[in-house]
């Protein structure tokens, strides 16, 4: 088993950027004889879930995250194009239940609250919603190590004490290794900064791609990305063709004074133990009006149902009632009276607002009961 484990990868869940599928992700740890991997698409989760089983299959450890966005102020800023839109990166990794749930609403604020150019928090949603999460501090462009490319130590060490003030001992520096010079300098000085204040280092390999011959097919997706020729001289591009997924003894031969940030990846994984009910239901449950007596939900059911046939029909035949109640029937052994409730009752209140609903689709549609609702 290799004593190491790759914490910050993305897969084509990272629009336009990543080139990996999640299943070739976890057939390349397990062809390297890694114990886990990580999943840190930017700003989403969108292949969490598939992510996890194509791991779980293998007998993989899922390390759940994601890449997100950090705006320097308020996630609410906007104005004054790209520039006034920048943001920092930050990786987060699911510990448990608690932080995968904390990593959702992050994720979801980003893009519902956050948005500009990129689904941006900000460290306001970071305190709120840190419980359950490793934070790693990311790339050159993470918040310390570009801190600490335009400012210097002191300001770099400030920024590493505002996350340390959030995630505790869940708060990690990160270096990295490409072959670019920024990246040597950054180096530099997380080392220093790990040794004045004792704060871990792990090493990570940023992955987009899979094989390093792969690197010209990822600068094609880059143009696609930003709409450029691939022969403009100015569009985006990595200055490096490293960001492959690399072996134990290729991660050993870029960290060979610093071995502990390879063996540090491996209690960090430790920490990481999400289990996600893939074989459970999550439904809502329609709670009964506290000034109405009915005992249970199908008999809540029933008796909207006989409101609304009294409203429905002039006369009620015995052929009428005899319909209602076989459905009222079927209904009630199927264990679907909550989800009439709750269906009656977001269609309702739509109407009650003019806002527009669909005719419906399938037999229960056609139904009495649904008429009746």
């Amino acid at each position: 088993m290799a004593d190491f484990v790759h914490l910050h990868n993305h897969s084509h869940y990272s629009l336009l950027d990543g080139a990996c599928r999640t299943g070739d992700l976890v057939k390349k740890t397990l062809e390297y004889e890694m114990p886990a991997i990580a999943l840190t698409d930017h700003g989403n989760m969108f292949g969490a879930v598939e992510f996890y089983k194509a791991s779980i299959a293998k007998g993989i450890k899922p390390i759940v995250g994601s890449e997100v966005y950090v705006a320097p102020n308020s996630r609410f800023d906007r104005g004054g194009g790209r520039s006034s839109g920048y943001s920092y990166h930050l990786v987060l990794l699911c510990k448990n239940e608690i932080g995968y749930k904390n990593l959702m609403k992050l994720v979801s604020a980003g893009y519902l609250e956050g948005f500009y150019y990129k689904p941006r928090i900000d460290h306001e949603l970071l305190r709120q919603h840190s419980e359950g999460l490793v934070a790693l501090s990311a790339c050159l462009k993470g918040e310390v190590a570009n801190t600490y490319l335009r400012e210097g130590y002191d300001a770099a060490l400030q920024v590493v004490q505002k996350y340390v003030d959030v995630f505790g001992d869940d708060f990690y520096l990160e270096v990295q290794n490409h072959g670019i010079p920024e990246e040597d300098k950054v180096r530099e000085g997380i080392f220093k900064i790990g040794e004045h204040t004792g704060i871990k280092i792990v090493g990570t390999n940023d992955i987009h791609y899979l094989e390093e011959e792969h690197w010209e097919a990822h600068d094609v997706l880059l143009c696609l990305q930003t709409g450029k020729d691939y022969d403009d001289p100015n569009r985006m591009r990595y200055n490096t063709h490293a960001l492959y997924y690399k072996n134990v003894q290729e991660m050993q031969a870029l960290f060979p004074e610093h071995p502990e940030v390879l063996e540090n990846t491996l209690e960090v994984a430790d920490k990481c133990n999400l289990e996600i009910g893939l074989n459970s239901y999550h439904l809502p449950e329609f709670e009964i009006p506290q000034e109405d007596d009915s005992k249970d939900l199908s008999a809540y059911l029933r008796k909207l149902a006989y409101e609304g046939l009294e409203q429905r029909y002039r006369e009620i035949t015995d052929e009428i009632k005899e319909r209602l109640e076989h459905e009222l029937g079927v209904i009630s052994t199927m264990g679907y009276d909550g989800y009439f409730l709750i269906t009656q009752d977001f269609i309702n209140y739509a109407r009650s607002r003019d806002i527009p609903v669909g005719p419906g689709r399938g037999s229960a549609a056609g139904s009495l009961v649904a008429y009746c609702l």
